[in-house]
């Protein structure tokens, strides 16, 4: 098989951000066609990113309609990702969507059997899975050296740090705040070590205590807090069906100065790590011959788990082994639908259980 053509839908802050810049380093790959609602972003993108005669479009069902695209990476906000990844599967190609999976399980599971349905494969953009501390932390899980993991943090807080542009603020596209912004990283994390998707029970609060505040120290300026209609922080207890227990943070503004994103915390019967070391670095703790240890593995000269060499950036790395296992079967896929699925079925229950006060039990 020749290049892998993909096609990009939403040509906005995470197509630039992340996805195209990545992509344009994976040899095997080549972006020819782009599609987004103002055609001005689209255009730009082709011209920085695109093959030479990149088509561009406003309408996404005239990218899908292109026989020679092979995949299509659905960047756009969360109300979108589940028609046009459907849409997408069903016209035969391969997807990369963006986290979330889709605003809340019943799109969610939409897509996981649209994807069994056409026998395409479907991936989620947990990118935080490819940085060097998370894949050396997940074989030391593999590995049994922490044990059973009975308990787990999952860390997406910042102190003020309020997404101000495109549509963070607004429920109704995005579904809600920090939580699936953020702390859907976090949670993803967390379940992915612990390899436990069996959530029994979820109990939630969401609050909107800072939101209303007028001239806001933010890190990306100001807020209008009459746009922002989701919480500025949501947590959850969440009991999983072999009794561990999960407790989620996710806040974009939050009085504290404990702040870190994108971070687990486990605890196990032998042993436990968090990411909450030097540097941001990983901490692995236990107990040898009748006494603790901890100890920092030095991940930045050694290389990243299953490359060799300089360690890549995590979104290059996520590019790479999706166009890889696109081309190739045998080749890992990092992030399976099935496990994002989960991830939405528990914020979505963190939600519910804040707005009724209720648990949510599965």
């Amino acid at each position: 098989m020749g290049k892998v053509k993909i096609g990009i839908i939403g040509c906005g802050g995470i197509a630039n951000g992340k996805h195209m810049p990545s992509l344009s380093k994976v040899r095997e790959a080549e972006m020819v066609a782009f599609c987004d609602i103002i055609p001005e972003r689209a255009e730009k993108a082709a011209k920085e990113y695109g093959v030479e005669g990149a088509k561009v479009f406003e309408d996404y069902h005239d990218l899908l309609a292109c026989p020679e695209i092979d995949v299509v990476h659905v960047l756009t906000p969360n109300n979108a990702h589940a028609p046009i990844t459907i849409a997408a599967l069903e016209a035969g190609k391969h997807v990369m969507c963006e986290k979330p999976m889709a605003k809340n399980s019943e799109e969610a599971k939409a897509m996981l059997a649209a994807a069994k349905r056409t026998g395409k494969k479907l991936t989620i953009g947990y990118q935080n899975r490819f940085r060097p501390d998370s894949l050396y932390l997940k074989k030391v899980c593999e590995n049994g050296e922490l044990g059973d993991i009975y308990y787990a943090r999952g860390l997406a807080i910042r102190r003020r740090a309020v997404p101000t542009w495109g549509v963070f603020l607004d429920e109704e596209k995005q579904g809600g705040g920090p939580l699936i912004d953020i702390g859907t990283h976090a949670l993803d994390l967390t379940l992915w070590m612990m390899d436990n998707y069996e959530p029994e029970l979820v109990v939630g609060t969401k609050y909107r205590k800072l939101a209303d505040t007028e001239n806001a120290a933010n890190a990306w300026g100001p807020w209008d807090p009459k746009k922002f209609t989701v919480e500025d922080s949501a947590f959850g207890f969440i009991r999983m069906k072999n009794g561990a227990t999960i407790y989620l943070e996710a806040a974009w503004a939050l009085n504290t100065l404990l702040v870190d994103e994108a971070k687990t915390i486990l605890c196990g019967t032998k042993g436990g790590a968090d990411m909450l070391g030097k540097d941001d670095g990983l901490r692995i703790n236990g107990e040898k011959y009748s006494h603790t240890y901890t100890t920092e593995p030095e991940l930045a000269a050694g290389g990243a788990a299953f490359y060799d060499g300089e360690v890549p950036e995590a979104a290059d790395l996520e590019a790479q082994m999706w166009i890889d296992h696109v081309l190739d079967d045998s080749k890992p896929l990092l992030v399976k639908p099935e496990q994002a699925l989960v991830v939405t079925q528990i914020l979505e229950a963190i939600y519910q259980s804040a707005e009724t006060g209720e648990p949510v039990k599965f």
